[in-house]
């Protein structure tokens, strides 16, 4: 369903760092690399494709202006899915000011509905649409989840980061990251009919 930072970027491959000191390369090939993490962290949060594409973008960049003040005091990829996560709370902030018309659910002629994977290609056409619709299903229910759930289960369960460094990145203790991401799980068990409490 989901992926974590492909590469690790930490210590000699920090791409922050790298830049800091003049070196771009390694910030170009963490943008090549993780363009698709960022797009499928933020469509599995809710966005559409264009609003996950400005969104990366978005994230990209903050990354990009940070390099000179940046102080690689935890990891890298901690530090990135932080901007991310800010970048997508701004942005729901922004929303809840100045609402827009369209729904979230509709899609154009040119973008997947969330959720659907056409990488199914060895299937045959009628489990790909299962899993399509199974994706689908799984992604509206972790759009009906509270917001801070949802960023739990994302980068617990999604990203696979360990709990100590969840509660670094939300600035929470660790024992509540464990009680949103079982809250979570339940919550998405019920909506999914799965029945009854973990």
């Amino acid at each position: 369903m989901g992926e974590s930072l492909k590469g690790t970027w930490d210590a000699d491959r920090d791409p922050l760092t790298a830049l800091r000191s003049g070196d771009q390369g390694p910030f170009e090939n963490f943008v090549r690399t993780e363009i698709g993490t960022f797009l499928g962290f933020f469509q599995r949060l809710g966005a559409d494709r264009a609003e996950a594409e400005d969104l990366a973008q978005e994230v990209f960049l903050k990354l990009y202006r940070s390099a000179a003040s940046y102080d690689p005091q935890s990891r890298f990829s901690s530090f990135a899915l932080r901007v991310a996560r800010n970048a997508w709370i701004d942005r729901r902030r922004r929303r809840a000011v100045r609402p827009q018309a369209s729904s979230l659910d509709e899609t154009t002629d040119d973008e997947r509905p969330r959720g659907a994977d056409v990488s199914n290609n060895d299937l045959p056409v009628h489990q790909s649409v299962e899993i399509a619709e199974d994706k689908q299903r799984l992604a509206a229910a972790i759009r009906t989840l509270p917001r801070m759930h949802a960023a739990v289960f994302e980068l617990a369960v999604i990203q696979g980061l360990p709990y100590g460094e969840i509660a670094e990145t939300l600035g929470i203790p660790v024992g509540t990251v464990k009680s949103r991401v079982f809250n979570a799980l339940r919550k998405l068990r019920e909506s999914l009919g799965e029945g009854g409490a973990a």
